[in-house]
């Protein structure tokens, strides 16, 4: 061992240099290399994708800090003054479908029955169905006895389905929607089901889902006053079926008559043929019946496409009502409409849809130029993730957009602005759902809506030597 010791403190001053310099180069050798490699790795660095766990939580987390601008349907993310308008419905909704932003509401969480409303959530599952494809528009439905319109309750609104008819799943919707044919929702929920009980558990399970809570079922058509809902609720649930399902407008609701049966829908040794209904409906109709859309507001109201009626004795004259200009869409609900018959609840229907659109379209738009409303790429040096997503808390299609500036709507539109104001890169610890950044989306001097840009997963610790030469690649990667 001293012998050793010994050779080593002989070596000559010129060989412990060279040892020295040797040792020095292969460290920044190596120490390059480390460099050149992660510069590759910070170039390419592309955000993993977020696990199922991730992505619970980072919902979770978003829902609790912004709980309000996350609902179905939520109060404009700007002051405006409250408009006084002339509506004579007792419960009204006004909402944006595409941004779910509430323009005008009066009395809009009373509970009242939606009538024939409800057949837009007997739609909303026949839609289920057809998506999960355990249905096609072309499927023929059979029509069970408690589906013949001799069979339904007085007074019913019906499609008039009779025994032995040959009818498709279409077919059903259009009775449904146009008609609001009560025997097409009973033959619907049979369909489905295979009972009504078993069809307003799904329908009422849809309703809860959504989180519609004052919203519930006991039948299908409507016909029952123990069904319930609010008009918040109501507007809350026709932009997810609009927004789900848009090919159900012109499909269906726009549609502006229906003629059934025809002759294809007849029963077998049926003759097409008129017949005498003086002592009431018989159980196998062979006579067309042309029925017109009930919705009076579809040849009155540019752009209205929808969406349904409902009436009984307890609920008034309901309405939810849909137009759009422009790639912008408005809804509305309006129930507990006056009238002591049909012409004069028809009479507000349209009186209330052309004051709620007119102020609509007058008033608002949507700025559909949104590519700024995106998730964006940070740095997190020293990290094993190496970047990550800050993502907008709340992602929508649009922006609402008040008139306040030009000589026109498009005019006022061309003068909004985005601008994302985001870090460099991140230090330190990050958690799910912190913000660092912000969209801030303005017309001239006036902030329509702040965005908040938080972080898409947690970042726990962190290298120093890795976080020490990141930063001196991303010095040099900005330059």
């Amino acid at each position: 061992m001293n012998a050793k010791k010994n050779d080593t403190k002989k070596l000559s001053p010129t060989i412990r240099a060279k040892i020295i310099i040797s040792s020095l180069t292969a460290i920044l050798i190596l120490f390059i290399g480390l460099i050149a490699i992660r510069s590759v790795k910070l170039k390419n660095a592309v955000p993993s994708e977020l696990t199922h766990l991730q992505q619970v939580e980072l919902e979770t987390v978003i829902n609790e800090k912004y709980p309000e601008r996350n609902k179905i349907i939520h109060e404009l993310p700007f002051k405006a003054s409250k408009a006084e308008l002339d509506v004579y419905a007792e419960s009204v909704i006004l909402i944006d479908t595409a941004t779910g932003d509430i323009l005008y509401e009066k009395n809009a969480d009373e509970i009242i029955p939606p009538a024939s409303l409800t057949k837009l959530f007997a739609m909303y599952v026949v839609e289920q169905e057809i998506e999960n494809g355990n249905l096609s528009y072309n499927s023929i439905i059979p029509i069970p006895e408690e589906a013949y319109a001799c069979n339904m309750p007085p007074h019913s609104s019906l499609m008039f389905l009779g025994e032995g008819h040959k009818v498709t799943l279409e077919e059903l919707i259009l009775g449904l929607s146009i008609a609001s044919g009560n025997d097409a929702a009973y033959a619907l929920a049979y369909t489905i089901s295979g009972s009504m009980e078993a069809f307003i558990e799904r329908m009422n399970a849809a309703a809860l889902s959504l989180g519609l809570k004052n919203t519930h079922f006991t039948e299908a058509s409507g016909y029952s006053e123990e069904n319930c809902t609010t008009a918040r609720e109501m507007a809350a649930f026709c932009r997810i079926y609009l927004n789900k399902y848009p090919q159900s407008l012109q499909k269906f609701h726009s549609v502006r008559s229906f003629t059934y049966p025809k002759p294809q829908n007849m029963a077998d040794g049926d003759v097409y043929k008129a017949q005498d209904w003086s002592n009431g409906l018989p159980s196998h109709i062979t006579m067309g019946i042309t029925q017109k859309n009930t919705n009076p507001l579809l040849d009155i109201l540019p752009g209205c496409d929808g969406l349904k009626t409902g009436y009984i004795q307890e609920s008034g004259y309901n309405l939810a009502l849909t137009a759009v200009n422009n790639q912008t869409r408005f809804l509305s609900i309006t129930m507990k409409g006056p009238g002591n018959n049909t012409q004069q609840g028809q009479e507000g229907r349209i009186h209330d849809g052309k004051e709620l659109m007119n102020f609509a379209f007058g008033s608002f738009a949507d700025y559909n130029d949104t590519q700024a409303i995106k998730d964006y790429k940070i740095y997190v040096p020293g990290s094993k993730e190496i970047s990550i997503n800050l993502t907008p808390a709340y992602k929508e299609t649009a922006v609402c957009v008040p008139y306040l500036t030009g000589n026109s709507m498009a005019e006022n539109l061309s003068n909004v602005r985005i601008t994302v104001e985001l870090p460099s890169k991140l230090k330190g610890k990050i958690n799910t759902g912190t913000q660092y950044g912000v969209i801030t989306v303005s017309l001239e001097d006036y902030i329509l809506e702040q965005i908040p840009l938080v972080a898409d997963r947690t970042v726990k610790s962190r290298n120093f030597i890795f976080s020490f030469i990141d930063s001196i690649i991303l010095k040099f990667m900005k330059k």
